[in-house]
């Protein structure tokens, strides 16, 4: 199963950036939006270290609410 966390993108440099969830930040490559308009304040899904899409804020917020009633229906 493939699973890709939604993460905040903070700084752009060529197909790198940093991207940033709940307070832990991350390497990740662009590689793989080539073509996109991905800039600082966007949101993506981020799968083993590259984005893969860009999704809205609102989306992101959501895909972390379901996360956090999964978390805490098995703690």
């Amino acid at each position: 199963m493939c699973l890709a966390i939604p993460m905040q993108v903070k700084t752009i440099e060529k197909f790198q950036c940093v991207c940033e969830a709940r307070g832990i930040e991350r390497e990740v490559s662009l590689f793989m939006m080539q073509g996109e308009d991905v800039v600082p304040g966007d949101f993506v899904l981020v799968h083993v270290g590259y984005a893969i899409q860009k999704i809205s804020a609102d989306d992101a917020a959501e895909s972390w609410q379901l996360f956090d009633e999964i978390l805490a229906e098995n703690a």
